[in-house]
């Protein structure tokens, strides 16, 4: 599996190859924005580690760039740990986010999270609520429009947590439960990061995200999907 990671402190990248390396990973390095974006487009990696604050382009701009032509994995490790810092690199395109200083095994764990793929049977279900379609086969949502139907770009991490709220409608799926199918066990607590995703998904998926209808806050719990309600059979 090839990494790319960009950064523009050479310690830092000198420290994530040898760690990567040492795990059996393939290591691209870029220390500019713009040598990020012609090292992914020359080598296609399978994910992409980058910072934000990174010369010539930004991590933003190089999000943004990426997100114009691939859906490979991108992992943020930066040391903005404020949230608008993360809820911008997330809204570019981000899948996740890591604060500096990190540890190892955290971060190996996210790395695996992400590239982590699970190929559902050809005879997988629909899932259908409001205007959202949840094709659990093809791992694609559309979204119904005056114009058709379109496909809404989920993450693989916003895809995972979607996953296991559908698979479940109408039942209590506890942060914990969340946080270890798609984290791991050692993350029960990181519940920052469930309130981010969920956070995101409403903004694509819920007609009024600011009052979901769909996607509902357990408080203190966890989450719970709210399919429409069935429809009542025509009698005569």
């Amino acid at each position: 599996m090839r990494i790319l990671i960009a950064d523009d402190d050479q310690q830092i990248l000198r420290a994530l190859r040898i760690l990567l390396t040492a795990r059996g990973y393939e290591v691209l390095t870029a220390r500019t924005g713009a040598e990020a974006l012609s090292e992914a487009v020359e080598h296609h990696p399978d994910l992409v580690m980058l910072d934000l604050g990174m010369p010539e382009l930004n991590g933003i701009e190089v999000i943004e760039g990426l997100r114009g032509w691939s859906t490979v994995p991108i992992l943020v490790v930066s040391g903005r740990s404020g949230s608008s810092d993360k809820v911008d690199a997330l809204d570019a395109g981000a899948d996740d986010y890591v604060t500096k200083p990190f540890a190892a095994d955290e971060l190996l764990a996210r790395i695996r999270a992400l590239t982590r793929r699970q190929s559902g049977p050809a005879d997988e279900p629909t899932v259908q609520f409001g205007d959202i379609t949840v094709d659990l086969a093809a791992h694609q949502v559309l979204k119904r429009t005056p114009d058709g139907e379109s496909p809404v770009r989920l993450t693989p991490t916003e895809w995972e947590i979607l996953e296991l709220l559908v698979r479940n409608p109408r039942r209590l799926v506890t942060r914990q439960a969340l946080l270890t199918q798609v984290w791991g066990p050692q993350y029960t607590n990181d519940t920052g990061y469930l309130r981010l995703y969920l956070a995101q998904l409403r903004k694509k998926l819920e007609p009024v995200p600011s009052a979901p209808r769909y996607l509902l806050t357990e408080p203190g719990m966890g989450y719970r999907f709210t399919p429409d309600p069935d429809p009542e059979p025509v009698t005569d």
